[in-house]
């Protein structure tokens, strides 16, 4: 994870959409850096000013009538086309999802929205239109681009997206095979739904570099480039492929490749279509990968990369859960570091930062591959263990004690770094039944035993 998306707060600023948060009159309470960006506008314009002032009158007339009113009786709205006018006077075309998120206590609802640039859209839309105009088998194209649009508009996981892409592609360009290869977060290529003929690397890292789409129309010009594929077409009985880029915003995110049982000649038109399905397949791309970086970031400490502590709760009642159906114990081990405020106070809270990480890397490397590892907050740290009793759970209490005390590198000797540790543990027919909420209790007093005993030690208790 790069060190701009180290927050939520920057996510939110620089995400590749516009962000704003409404009140249920639909009056602005805040807009994201990136909306700024694409309007012109400053902050201070936008915040406290109805929503609807920043629409084209027809816009208007549609939100007032329209999305409004069913936003707040159906809770939320997805893809709803808005035209905004931007500071300059000049028109903003968009697809706005829009969600009613309740306040807690008597505060008043908010709407959250998101904002997402259909310029992109307009233009294939344009371009669309245009093409019907010029012949009647543009026809066929509106239906590839049309089938595409919906399978990709469903898919919520990269998984079913890159599906989605092989179908769309197999099925629009009469295509024997298609493989689609995805870029990793080191920017490398992998298979990500589909077959490709034999292991051999062909056109895709030319077609992701260069941006553009790679032609091959017959196994002779894919021998004169890369032998070995050809060899390998001719045992699968393929003639040709085409390698189309993906990308979003001019970054790389994969390739499309189609390989094709005879020599093909492509000419303009087509290799137009295959880009425009490219383009709305980059495009879902990024926003399923900003839906998984969001739900990540919900879920896990950035700091530390660890379960947060909504995610603990989840899998602390699932393992309990668990627990109760297969009379297996449950155990939580509750740790909080002796000597970090020292740490942190003289040496600076980047040094603060690399104990945490550090810490947080000795948990993962320590815990038994069922266990799971988080961190609660501050410098207290939670491991839960399924199908441990009180014995169990103590040895890995005691694993751990012994890994966090260890020396860490940059951090001067007399700074040391110990573990205080309680433990609780639940075990059916023995225990009565708990709440996530009441173990992780538990499993805090005991720790503050420890603590109140003189530190670096452990405390285990089995719930009544």
């Amino acid at each position: 994870m790069t060190q701009l998306e180290t927050s939520f707060e920057d996510l939110y600023e620089h995400s590749p959409c516009g962000h704003m948060s409404l009140t249920t009159d639909g009056m602005i309470v805040r807009v994201n850096s990136t909306f700024l960006d694409w309007t012109g506008y400053a902050a201070a314009d936008l915040v406290g000013r109805p929503f609807a002032e920043l629409l084209t009158r027809g816009s208007q007339i549609f939100a007032e009538t329209r999305y409004l009113p069913v936003l707040l009786l159906e809770g939320a709205v997805k893809e709803v086309a808005l035209t905004l006018v931007c500071a300059d006077g000049s028109d903003l075309p968009t697809l706005v999802n829009s969600v009613v998120v309740e306040q807690a206590g008597e505060e008043p609802g908010l709407i959250r929205t998101a904002v997402f640039d259909a310029t992109d859209r307009q233009n294939y839309e344009r371009d669309l239109l245009t093409s019907r105009r010029q012949a009647e088998a543009s026809e066929e194209h509106v239906r590839v681009l049309q089938r595409a649009s919906s399978a990709f508009v469903s898919s919520s996981s990269e998984e079913e997206l890159a599906e989605a892409i092989v179908e769309s592609m197999r099925h629009g360009f009469a295509a024997a095979s298609v493989a689609v290869l995805l870029t990793d977060e080191s920017g490398k290529l992998a298979l990500a739904a589909g077959e490709r003929p034999g292991s051999e690397e062909g056109p895709e890292l030319e077609a992701l570099s260069s941006r553009q789409t790679v032609v091959l129309s017959d196994r002779r010009a894919v021998r004169d480039r890369y032998p070995t594929l050809a060899d390998e077409l001719k045992s699968a009985r393929l003639e040709a492929v085409t390698a189309t880029p993906l990308s979003f915003e001019g970054a790389a995110s994969g390739v499309v490749l189609c390989y094709y049982g005879r020599a093909r000649s492509f000419d303009g038109d087509a290799i137009d279509l295959q880009e425009a399905v490219a383009r709305q397949a980059s495009e879902a791309l990024a926003r399923v990968r900003l839906q998984r970086r969001l739900e990540r970031m919900a879920l896990f400490d950035q700091l530390t990369g660890l379960a947060n502590r909504q995610l603990l709760k989840v899998r602390l009642e699932e393992a309990l859960a668990t627990g109760q159906r297969t009379h297996h114990s449950t155990a939580l081990i509750f740790l909080d570091l002796d000597g970090f405020k020292t740490v942190n106070d003289e040496l600076g809270h980047v040094a603060g930062d690399e104990v945490l990480r550090e810490v947080a890397t000795r948990l993962r490397s320590t815990i038994r591959p069922s266990d799971v590892a988080g961190r609660f907050g501050g410098d207290e740290f939670v491991v839960i263990c399924e199908d441990a009793d009180v014995d169990a759970a103590s040895a890995v209490a005691e694993r751990l004690r012994d890994v966090v005390g260890a020396p860490i590198s940059g951090i001067p000797d007399e700074f040391t770094v110990s573990a205080s540790i309680g433990v609780a543990v639940h075990s059916p027919g023995i225990s009565q039944s708990v709440t996530p909420d009441r173990l992780f209790d538990l499993a805090d007093t005991a720790m503050y035993t420890s603590k109140n005993s003189g530190k670096n030690r452990t405390t285990a208790v089995i719930v009544a």
